[in-house]
């Protein structure tokens, strides 16, 4: 069920902020603690399938929107068969090929209803989804980096990149990221759901495409700020890509740099990553928060959450 149409809900009101594969494995953990869940979800992906939609049909890039609201879907046959079929994939060569046919729903529904929560809202009572997703700002984003070492022959000069999907692969070392257009309206639907919330969880996913930039938007950030809700931060596994080479408390460091305002409740690490920084706890206390490391990690060794564990691991820190 979702919010909008609910009539019993069960649980605490939780707010996951993200983008992608991160915050789909946050969310299919937070719904097993609660159906008062809200995913907010980042808007600068230009790339694939979202990037073709989004520049063809100047709207908001639907593709992270979709991986959430699948990770939201109903549990049971239909539930999931549609969940299965937002994710798949046109084949072929032809006009189509490569586009995600829950991407090309959601752009249907938005050019009909000219409103796009109403489309997601349709979207999640088709899958029965147990929450809502919100995009984070009314307008598409774009994402700028300043990085070092774009240029081997100059390994310490400041370059800009542009663009989501060329930032989260650039073998540059990402410093410091913004958006654009500067200063970008949130959703006063998701700035809402963070001031009613009684838990925000920030992570895991892209640092710097996926989870900062929900703290640039600065109506969203202020909310952050200011609600009353526990703020729990889930680091990633490992590092990779974006991160790659970094500690765990320099991604700390770097959420302090783009939000100082920033207070945490929790940081949540999977042990093996952690253990081998003797200062996480200490960059975690700068912001407020208590360390809680646990095994959260995947059984098959791939950088991911098990989401059976992390679920066990939010549960106990919001005492459920």
């Amino acid at each position: 069920m979702t919010v909008t149409d609910a009539v019993t809900v069960h649980g605490p009101r939780i707010v996951a902020f993200g983008g992608g594969h991160g915050l789909a494995t946050s969310l299919t953990a937070l719904r097993r603690l609660t159906d008062r869940l809200t995913a907010v979800v980042t808007v600068a992906d230009d790339g694939g399938s979202s990037g073709r939609l989004r520049s063809e049909f100047q709207c908001l890039p639907p593709g992270d929107l979709r991986m959430a609201l699948a990770a939201l879907c109903s549990d049971d046959h239909v539930g999931r068969t549609w969940a299965r079929v937002l994710q798949s994939r046109f084949g072929g060569e032809g006009p189509l090929a490569g586009h995600a046919i829950g991407n090309l729903l959601i752009a249907g529904l938005w050019q009909q209803l000219d409103d796009p929560v109403a489309g997601l809202d349709m979207v999640g009572d088709l899958l029965r989804t147990r929450g809502r997703v919100l995009p984070m700002s009314s307008v598409p984003l774009e994402i700028e980096a300043d990085v070092i070492g774009l240029r081997p022959e100059a390994p310490d000069e400041v370059s800009t990149l542009r663009g989501q999907a060329t930032i989260a692969t650039t073998a540059a070392t990402v410093q410091a990221v913004r958006l654009l257009p500067h200063e970008p309206p949130a959703r006063p639907e998701a700035v809402r759901a963070v001031l009613e919330a009684d838990a925000l969880v920030l992570g895991p996913g892209s640092w710097f495409t996926s989870v900062i930039p929900h703290l640039l938007v600065p109506e969203l950030s202020r909310a952050i700020v200011r609600t009353q809700a526990r703020r729990i931060l889930v680091l990633n596994i490992s590092t990779a890509n974006e991160t790659d080479g970094f500690t765990a408390s320099r991604h700390i460091e770097l959420l302090a740099e783009h939000a100082p305002s920033l207070r945490l409740d929790a940081v949540v690490a999977d042990e093996r990553f952690s253990e081998a920084d003797p200062y996480l706890a200490g960059y975690a206390a700068a912001l407020g928060a208590e360390l809680v490391e646990a095994d959260i990690a995947a059984r098959d060794g791939s950088p991911r959450h098990d989401a059976n564990r992390l679920a066990a691991v939010l549960g106990e820190i919001l005492d459920l």
